[in-house]
């Protein structure tokens, strides 16, 4: 571990003298572990999860999963926008952002052309978001970050009045060179009803860990593995933490997208424009002893 925190100052020096100019606010790193890399899982088949090629959890594969084969989103799976958040300024969600290439959703950036976009925006990106919830279940997709200072996510989330939780599988920048070996991990709830923990302030849970390869680099798979008493999370079939489940028990949707963020420094840059967010595939499962 003593490595991790030299790196860990190194980079937040540098980070530091960046942000004075840009005015910004970013917490500093403070990495809790060190992914192990070498125990990457080797893929035997599509039908189970990578962390999971024996099937010992009985997974079952739900219609919801999708190869992206056609040449364009199904619809009848995804909205090819988020039809509940316009974006967080100054990146507002445009449907012209999102493409399907050669069996890859492939999100990018400012492909609105001269289309007018809302005040207090300046810059454009992607979203898709899944037109049916989960609760409970195994969740995969196989992901090339953006290479560009846009935050690429991959995570659930379901907002109601009454009730609001999230669970941020994928959330990195590696498009900026200070972000370039962290991988986040947080799980968050807004709020929720009286019989489901009764919370009326938000909190998370978030955790910063170590990749000794650069991220943005090449494919990598990440999985959530979500039961009624665990929540945990995988990259390349690797377990890298493990929470107890005490609030996410509301179904939520699957969200895949970029966007500016300002805690990781991603704040658009007309200089990097060219970059592409990559999604081979989504696939879930459920257990076959559990409900939908």
């Amino acid at each position: 571990m003593k490595h991790i925190y030299i790196i860990t100052a190194i980079l937040f020096s540098s980070l530091a003298s960046n942000l004075y100019a840009q005015d910004l606010t970013i917490p500093p790193k403070n990495y809790v572990d060190s992914v192990r890399i070498e125990n990457a899982v080797f893929r035997k088949n599509k039908k189970y999860p990578l962390s999971d090629q024996n099937n010992t959890g009985k997974w079952k594969k739900l219609k919801a999963s999708d190869e992206f084969e056609k040449n364009k989103i199904n619809t009848k799976k995804w909205f090819p926008y988020n039809p509940k958040w316009k974006g967080r300024p100054p990146t507002f969600f445009e449907t012209s952002n999102v493409s399907v290439e050669k069996g890859e959703v492939v999100i990018r950036v400012n492909q609105h052309g001269n289309k007018e976009i809302p005040d207090n925006y300046t810059h454009t990106t992607g979203f898709i978001v899944s037109k049916e919830k989960f609760l409970y279940g195994y969740f995969e997709a196989e992901l090339k970050l953006m290479n560009a200072p846009w935050v690429s996510g991959f995570w659930m989330a379901n907002g109601t009045p009454e009730w609001w939780t999230e669970i941020d599988i994928c959330e990195n920048a590696p498009g900026l060179v200070y972000n370039r070996h962290d991988l986040n991990s947080n799980i968050h709830v807004f709020r929720s009803p009286k019989d489901q923990g009764d919370v009326k302030k938000h909190f998370s849970r978030p955790k910063k860990y170590y990749f000794p390869k650069e991220l943005q680099k090449d494919y990598h798979v990440w999985g959530l593995e979500w039961t009624p008493e665990f929540i945990r999370f995988y990259i390349d079939g690797i377990l890298f933490r493990e929470a107890k489940n005490t609030h996410w028990h509301q179904p939520l949707e699957i969200n895949i997208n970029c966007e500016s963020n300002k805690w990781f420094g991603a704040l658009p840059d007309d200089n990097r424009l060219d970059g592409e967010y990559h999604i081979k595939y989504f696939r879930a499962w459920k257990q076959k002893t559990t409900k939908k």
